[in-house]
């Protein structure tokens, strides 16, 4: 269905996280409704729409019933089933596809998807039991990542082998299920590149993105990415081939290793705003969830300039361990704006909200952004 959705319309989204709520914000702002579906109540997304229906994802008729009460429905996290696309897609359009998020929720079918297609990736097999980890560990080759190939996120089903005698192990610690077995990439750079692709086939994107994590969790995002420039515009080009081969509409982000001879390798595919993104809210003529919200609803797409180089650091739990962070040391300083998710309960680990700065460079952004954070 080419519906276009126009201000004033409702959006259904499935899932109630910060990036729904950071989307709702920017729709909210365009003159949008925005409905939420969840299992859980009060999530960060409910906070900001105008109706938060709690029920779980395989709850079909739930689904129904909500996707009847929107105008397009979306997702802000790849982990809702299929089934529940479809449902949903049984009366309005959804933004991306249910065959777009099929492929990238699940490790082994992306891998595949960008292997078959000639996009470059590291060296992978899917296995599915321990007898074809075994074999997979020696075809890959050693040290090895082994990822269960379904619900992944942040690091989460990851586990690296270094000696083929750890095989047993992991493969009950990743609960006996199907995998992705891949040979470690010696790296020297890890950049993301936030796309959107419009109704009408149409690309925008916000250049590369350079990454730190942390405990496989993202904790420094640089625009624009200090790498060579020829980089940027393979990254580029990579993730737009990838967003036309998807069919997608709406924003993507495209995470790539970049090794010390400078090749590209695709790491995932997140089919939503991203992470590495939220700096666009501060730094680009067009925020990243903006672009969502025109995506999915059929709007021409938003310029992506980035007016100003850009950091943010992501702020866990971990930082109220001792009580609430110092807030008014880190906006103190210049350019520092605050971003919090509306979670009620820290946990080490989890993601409560971000800060970005804008400064007149890259070292500039970074180094302010890491200071700031400090001071809480």
């Amino acid at each position: 269905m080419n519906r276009i959705v126009l201000p004033g319309g409702t959006i259904g989204v499935l899932g109630g996280g910060q990036l729904g709520r950071m989307m709702a914000l920017a729709a909210r702002r365009m003159g949008y409704r925005v409905h939420t579906l969840s299992p859980a109540a009060d999530t960060p997304t409910g906070q900001i729409a105008e109706a938060e229906i709690t029920a779980p994802y395989e709850d079909l008729e739930a689904i129904r019933a909500f996707a009847g009460g929107v105008d397009v429905v979306t997702f802000e996290f790849e982990n809702v089933p299929a089934d529940a696309a479809e449902a949903a897609a049984e009366l309005v359009p959804v933004r991306p596809s249910g065959s777009a998020l099929h492929v990238t929720q699940q490790r082994a079918r992306e891998k595949a998807f960008l292997a078959d297609r000639g996009f470059p990736v590291p060296i992978f097999a899917r296995v599915q039991s321990l007898d074809e980890l075994a074999v997979a560990l020696g075809a890959v080759g050693l040290p090895a990542i082994v990822k269960t190939a379904a619900f992944g996120y942040d690091g989460k089903g990851q586990h690296r082998i270094t000696a083929i005698e750890q095989a047993e192990t992991v493969w009950s610690v990743v609960g006996r299920q199907e995998a992705i077995v891949e040979r470690v990439v010696d790296f020297a750079w890890e950049i993301s590149v936030v796309a959107a692709r419009g109704l009408d086939g149409a690309i925008v994107d916000y250049g590369a993105i350079e990454n730190q994590h942390v405990n496989h969790i993202l904790d420094l995002s640089v625009s624009p990415a200090r790498v060579p420039p020829a980089l940027v515009s393979r990254a580029s080009t990579l993730a737009r081939r990838i967003a036309g081969a998807l069919d997608y509409v709406g924003v993507l982000c495209v995470e790539f290793f970049v090794t010390h001879d400078q090749q590209l390798l695709v790491n995932e595919i997140a089919p939503r705003p991203h992470n590495s993104g939220h700096l666009t809210i501060e730094a680009a003529t067009t925020s990243q969830f903006e672009q969502q919200v025109r995506a999915v609803c059929g709007l021409p797409l938003g310029v992506p300039t980035m007016a100003r180089p850009a950091a943010m650091v992501n702020l866990l739990g971990d930082l109220w361990a001792e009580g609430e962070p110092d807030w008014d040391a880190a906006l103190a300083l210049p350019g520092v704006a605050l971003h919090l998710y509306g979670k009620d309960d820290p946990r080490a680990g989890r993601k409560m909200g971000h800060l970005t700065v804008v400064a007149d460079s890259a070292d500039e952004a970074a180094e302010r952004a890491l200071a700031a954070r400090a001071v809480l």
